[in-house]
């Protein structure tokens, strides 16, 4: 039963936990460029399953000096939460800022698990407390939420560390060396700390268990384990519906391309467009497949040896996305280039990620970013190595080659 002495209880060994695992990290969230709560708006944080939300969660706290209400809805204790306790939430919060003497900050994690829970983020908005939502799902950022809250949600993401707070967190260097063991071990805090490649098996099968089939009620386990293991195989690679359905003998094409969709929501994975400036010849293109960590992919695959330049490429992309949502490949029958991408929907950089040029490579990459360029006005052309720096002159273009500490470091 839910009560105000169990949600209180909750609340402070939640807070107690994440200040515990806030410690072993010790590392400021750098990659995580989210303003300060605004009056009238709710902050809504949406990030894969233990990429560091709560860390960063507490690190808000700290450095705003807040006592404030935290409550996480993904706990045993809260079981059985329904739209009808959000009142008895609505008492425990206001109970514990009148004896904490704490500020009007609240934070709600995983929320959107609840019935009506938008209803109950307006009334505390109207209460003028500063509300943050924080969540493992994107769709927090889209139809779930626009319905309920329109014009009063400010939306931001939070993905796994980056090449910069990995290297905090080590306490090493920024060097081709340690960006080698970034590649190979990826950027879940957990599995950083205590190094446990279980750690990445198991969040990889609560995501797919969590998110996707018990969300939405999928009773073909074996279809989705089959078909996200497929795809952590064949990171970089184009894919289609069809081809996915017959090649592993799954459902329909209409099942798998909703599957994909759920993978999608859940940050699990990426499905890159081919650029068009048509929007239904981008749907229904190939789509380049991508992973949200490198090491997940390494600890999931059924794969002996790592692609280091698959790796690359994977970790390209996520510091890309961290950066913008408007990424597209491009290829036409002699050339291909791996990204462009922009603030909007016109493509302003193009990217081409190869781990190492060589005499036999050198050709085909290089042309085929310059001939991408040649087709988008004023699209500037970059290579991204894995330890390589260099300035070549090629049809009448300049192209920055650029090691990855470099791209990775400069934000």
């Amino acid at each position: 039963m839910i009560d105000t002495e169990l949600i209180l209880t909750t609340s402070a060994r939640q807070k107690k936990e994440i200040e515990n695992l806030d410690a072993k990290l010790s590392v400021k969230r750098v990659s995580a460029k989210i303003p300060s709560t605004l009056k009238e708006f709710a902050r809504i944080i949406t990030g894969i399953r233990r990429c560091g939300k709560s860390t960063f969660v507490n690190q808000d706290f700290r450095e705003s000096e807040r006592n404030a209400f935290y409550l996480n809805f993904d706990d045993p204790a809260l079981y059985g939460f329904s739209s009808s306790d959000f009142v008895i939430l609505e008492e425990a919060i206001e109970r514990y800022q009148k004896d904490q003497n704490a500020s009007n900050a609240v934070y709600f994690d995983e929320i959107q698990i609840v019935e009506g829970w938008e209803v109950f983020i307006n009334s505390q908005l109207r209460k003028n407390n500063l509300v943050t939502v924080t969540g493992s799902n994107a769709s927090l950022l889209s139809y779930e939420l626009g319905t309920r809250l329109t014009g009063r949600h400010l939306d931001y993401e939070l993905f796994p560390f980056d090449f910069e707070e990995f290297c905090l967190l080590r306490k090493c260097e920024k060097s081709a060396e340690n960006f080698k063991l970034f590649l190979e071990q990826g950027g879940f805090p957990e599995f950083l700390i205590y190094e446990r490649t279980e750690i990445l098996k198991r969040l990889f099968e609560d995501i797919l268990m969590r998110d996707v089939v018990v969300r939405y009620g999928i009773k073909d386990v074996r279809s989705v384990k089959m078909l996200a293991i497929y795809l952590a195989s064949n990171c970089g690679n184009l894919i289609t519906g069809s081809k996915l359905s017959a090649q592993l003998g799954l459902k329909t094409t209409a099942t798998i391309l909703e599957y994909l969709s759920f993978l999608e929501q859940c940050y699990l994975f990426f499905f890159v467009p081919k650029f068009n400036y048509s929007a239904k010849a981008q749907s229904v293109n190939p789509k380049k497949v991508y992973c949200i960590d490198t090491g997940m992919i390494q600890n999931v695959t059924l794969s002996a040896n790592a692609d280091m330049g698959r790796m690359l490429e994977n970790a390209v992309f996520i510091e890309l996305r961290r950066r913008t949502k408007n990424i597209w490949y491009y290829a036409e029958a002699a050339f291909e280039c791996d990204f462009l991408y922009g603030r909007d929907v016109v493509p302003e950089n193009a990217v081409q990620v190869c781990y190492e040029l060589t005499r036999e490579n050198r050709e085909r990459e290089v042309r085929g970013l310059v001939e991408t360029c040649k087709k988008f006005e004023g699209v500037k052309p970059l290579i991204v190595t894995f330890n390589q720096k260099d300035k070549i002159s090629y049809g009448g273009m300049i192209i920055e080659v650029v090691p990855a500490t470099e791209f990775f470091t400069s934000k």
